[in-house]
Parts: C-alpha cells; structure tokens; sequence
C-alpha cells in the first residue's frame, strides 16, 4: 500500500479505502510529509483524540529548522508564522486565544444571526431571479460565508471575488512551490494594508475591536497572522460544508426532509454532518516533545505526529455503523472541529451558518435536486480542505 499523500486523501465523501484499512489494521504508520522527515499518522478516534489533548506533549510551534530542514514551511498560507494560531504553542497562543475568543462565544453569534438570515435570504432570491440550473457553490455555498467573514473581519466586500480566489489557489495542493511563495506574499501585502488602514481608524468590525481594546497586547503582524488565518478558514472551511451538506442531503431524501421540515432536528443533523463528512482532513502536524507510545506505536521525542479526522471520525469505536449518515444520531465527540487547545475558534460561527442556511435553502427550493446525474459531481480532491468543484443544482 503506497502511503504518499496519504493524509489529504478521499474517496467521495468520507476517507480513502487505504486510510480506513490503516485505521482498521495497524492504526498507527508512517507516512511521507512535505516538510521532509516522515511523520506517524494517527487514524484513531481514541488516539487523535489524545494527541490533540495533549498540548504539553506535542507541540506545534516547530519550524523546518526544528526537522534539519531548511525553506519556507509549507503550513504558513500567509508566509509569516506570527498570529497563525495553528502554529503556536504557550504561552503565544494563549495569549491571542484569550483576546479571540470573546467574539466567537455562541451568546456573540446569536447577535450576528439576523444579519446572517439576511446575507441567506438575498442569495436565495438571487438564485431564485436566476432561475434553474444554477451552480450552488457560486450562487450560494461560498459567497453566504465569505460575506459574513468580511463583515466580521471588516474586509471590503468588494474585495471578496480576490481572496476566494487566492485562496482556492493556495489550498491546491498541486501547486508549484514559486507559486505558493507569491500567493503568500500577496495574502501577506493585502492584509498588512487593512491592518494598517484598521489601526488609523478603527471601525466596529474585529480587527477595530482588537486594536481598540488590545493596541498595546498585540502587535501588527500578530494581527495580520490573526486576520488571514480566520479569513481563510472562516470562509473555505463552511462554503465546503454547506455544498457537500446539501449533496449528502439530496443522496438521503428522508434525511432531507427531516432537516427541511423539524428546527428541532437541525442542530443534531449538523453535528452528523460534521463528524460524517469532516472536511478537515487533518490540522498542522505536532512534534513530540518526549517518548510516548500510542496505539502500540513508540513515538520518540522530535518525531512529527499527523493525523486523519475523516478515518477517526468513521472510527467504529466512536459510533456503530459510522459510514451510514443518521442526522438523528445522539451527538458524538467528533473531531471535525479538532481538539484540545486548537479546538477550531470559529466552530459557533460555522454551525450558525449551517444551521441557518441549509435549512433555508430546502424550504425555499422544496423541489431541489441535482442537475447533472450525481456521477458527474466533482469532489475537489486536489484542495487541502475537501469540497465540489460545483454542484449545479434545479428545482
């Protein structure tokens, strides 16, 4: 079994046949990196679940340099490490985590959620003045989040079409290393300047918030890290499961209409969404601070440790039957937000979304269904955050 780019790979909607026969057999391996050395790839439930836990154990503010490697990391989408809280460790990460975390608590987002039924409702009539067929990725999965993060981060909404694309290019894994270096630097220049524009007038979005309470506990380029880390992943991350959410509902009618028809039924039907599709395939790799052995592996101090969230999440362990879809399953421990100290900051925000525009979408268009037959779906299987390339869609 060849194990090369085995931590990014898929199979429709849930993991590799080769990553679920590792999580099944050994569940522990090593596997090839991009960062030179290989790492240990954790499948398990059980196991990933501890290794995140364990922040004092694994560390994740490692550089190449760490590995006796030298050159850019490849985990910094903005080609600066400062503020990038997936790669920090305490007490940095500690720090900036306290000043973010008051804006995503879920009594926050409940006041952003009017404004988010407004950004749902103007796309849906939008799509609805098109008329069928229309591509739901475009018309609807993408733009809905990456609005709302605009307006969270207080990005010019004009400014959207350019940072979706950039970071659509960015989170392609196939692309050349020269090409990754100069979208990094553009990511880097176009933030420095709303940084720079925030801090000679502050407005009300976050960053105004952050540099009006916090001037002097942040600096500049923590703010820049900060800023493209959440508008990367505050828009990639829900687009993606707002589109293949509505795919695994249109291939599960009863399931659909459940979620159309029951608000009581939703949050619950987004949680199994979550866990069963975990677009995430895995977060930044750590690096063992000491010898521990997990899963009948020894894993000595200075290895890297990855890990795959589509395989635990399907763990036999964590549920019975897990390939099967079941939005009526109890609530399960998944890992599609992470765990432990890098638990996803944005996890309220995501789930308001979801919840607010799946729904939404099924009751405005109570006769959706795909356009093209469903073989002809298109996984992105060359990003490094699982989606469709479109989804064309009538009613």
């Amino acid at each position: 079994m060849s194990t090369t780019g085995i931590t990014t790979r898929r199979e429709g909607s849930g993991p590799a046949p080769d990553v679920a026969a590792v999580r099944e057999a050994e569940g522990v391996v090593r596997v090839p990196t991009p960062f030179g050395p290989a790492a240990w790839l954790l499948t398990r439930h059980e196991d990933v679940r501890r290794m995140l836990g364990d922040a004092d154990g694994f560390a994740n503010g490692w550089t190449p340099a760490d590995l006796g490697e030298s050159g850019r990391d490849p985990r910094q989408l903005s080609g600066d490490r400062a503020g990038n809280l997936l790669a920090l460790d305490p007490p940095d990460h500690t720090r900036l985590r306290r000043l973010l975390t008051p804006e995503f608590t879920v009594r926050r987002m409940r006041r952003l959620e009017p404004r988010i039924v407004e950004i749902v409702d103007s796309h849906l009539d939008e799509m609805a003045a098109t008329g069928a067929p229309v591509d739901l990725v475009s018309t609807f999965a993408l733009p809905i989040p990456s609005l709302v993060i605009c307006e969270l981060l207080g990005v010019p909404s004009a400014d959207q079409d350019e940072f979706q694309e950039r970071t659509a290019r960015q989170l392609d894994t196939t692309l050349p290393e020269a090409e990754k270096v100069a979208l990094a630097a553009e990511a880097l220049a176009y933030m420095q300047n709303r940084v720079a524009i925030a801090r000679r007038d502050p407005g009300e979005d976050l960053l105004g918030m952050l540099i009006r309470e916090h001037a002097d506990a942040i600096a500049d380029d923590e703010l820049v890290g900060v800023a493209n880390l959440l508008l990367v992943a505050g828009h990639e991350t829900t687009s993606n499961m707002l589109a293949l959410g509505t795919l695994a509902l249109l291939r599960h009618p009863q399931q659909l209409v459940r979620v159309r028809d029951d608000d009581e039924a939703v949050p619950a039907a987004v949680e199994e969404l979550l866990r069963w599709l975990a677009i995430v395939n895995s977060g930044s790799p750590r690096l063992a601070r000491h010898d521990v052995e997990i899963g009948g592996a020894t894993i000595r101090a200075g290895d890297l440790v990855s890990f795959n969230l589509p395989a635990a999440n399907r763990d036999p362990a964590l549920v019975d039957a897990p390939d099967t879809l079941d939005v009526t399953r109890p609530t399960t421990s998944h890992l599609a937000f992470g765990h432990g100290i890098h638990h996803c900051l944005g996890a309220p925000l995501a789930r308001l979304e979801m919840r607010v525009a799946l729904p939404a979408l099924l009751r405005r268009f109570p006769g959706l269904r795909l356009a093209v037959p469903d073989e002809e779906v298109r996984f992105a299987s060359h990003r490094a955050i699982h989606g469709l390339v479109e989804l064309p869609v009538a009613w």
